[in-house]
């Protein structure tokens, strides 16, 4: 049997094509040994039992083959939150912290009313409401697996946010302060669908007609239904569609229209305020 450093440094170099071999062998590490990272270097010298190394090997081919680390260990942290995750979700992405970051920005009421339209996993409405206690915080989401993997994350972390099951504002009634959204914005023909973790995501979650923008367009088209007077619309989108966005929250008659960068500098969150006195 190896020990956890001879496996660590075999695991590395077999994950050569990865972007990131060594947090990548480390997170499968910690995942079967259920330890944290400092005691991988702590106890290199441990040697693993036949059942862990089987564990381990089985993981790391699937790995290998492209499978992303967040089905494997079934976790992805966001904002500091760990959150279940499976197939049947987007996996949350650091570059939606940009949008938790402006909502952080923004002037709300203490008692704020929010939603967040597509939750996926409930990553951003969770997110806001560990910020946000007092924040009456609702959630909508399409796929059924993933309302109740939203509303496991919400029992497990002890936040309460509502869930619905529903199509963007479909089962929605009464005002909000602020909406939210990382709706599907990729362009069915993107080349990138054949590429990295979105080979193993749902579709349904990723892309969208219009080159991308139809379900931007849709939710732009009918927040104003569901804003109060001064409260806010921020999505996230791809990478080259922010022009197309923030023209389209103009002529639905947003004011203070703006957009935000992600972490590799590409304009990823693009927002505007309905127009009024916030309530």
């Amino acid at each position: 049997m190896k020990t956890v450093g001879d496996w660590l440094a075999l695991a590395q170099t077999s994950l050569s094509d990865s972007d990131s071999p060594r947090a990548d062998a480390e997170l499968l590490l910690m995942h079967v040994l259920d330890v944290n990272r400092a005691w991988l270097y702590t106890w290199p010298e441990k040697t693993l039992t036949e059942s862990q190394q089987d564990s381990l090997d089985a993981l790391l081919a699937r790995r290998i083959e492209g499978h992303p680390i967040a089905h494997l260990t079934g976790v992805r942290e966001f904002w500091s939150l760990p959150l279940r995750v499976a197939p049947s979700t987007l996996i949350p992405r650091p570059d939606t912290e940009t949008l938790i970051e402006w909502v952080l920005d923004l002037d709300l009421p203490k008692s704020a009313r929010v939603i967040d339209l597509g939750t996926g996993t409930g990553a951003i409405a969770l997110a806001m409401k560990s910020e946000y206690p007092s924040w009456t915080v609702e959630a909508v989401e399409f796929d059924a697996d993933a309302c109740a993997l939203a509303n496991l994350n919400a029992s497990r972390l002890e936040l309460d946010i509502h869930v619905i099951h529903g199509s963007w504002f479909e089962h929605v009634a009464g005002r909000f302060d602020l909406i939210v959204s990382n709706p599907p914005y990729i362009d069915p023909e993107d080349s990138h669908l054949s590429e990295g973790d979105v080979r193993f995501e749902p579709a349904s979650a990723l892309v969208a007609a219009q080159s991308g923008l139809a379900d931007l367009f849709h939710i732009i088209d009918q927040a104003p239904d569901y804003l109060k007077p001064g409260g806010w619309l921020l999505l996230e989108h791809g990478y080259d569609q922010a022009d197309d966005v923030c023209d389209y929250l103009r002529q639905k008659g947003f004011d203070n229209v703006q957009n935000r960068c992600d972490l590799g500098g590409n304009p990823r969150i693009s927002g505007g305020q309905l127009p009024g006195a916030s309530e």
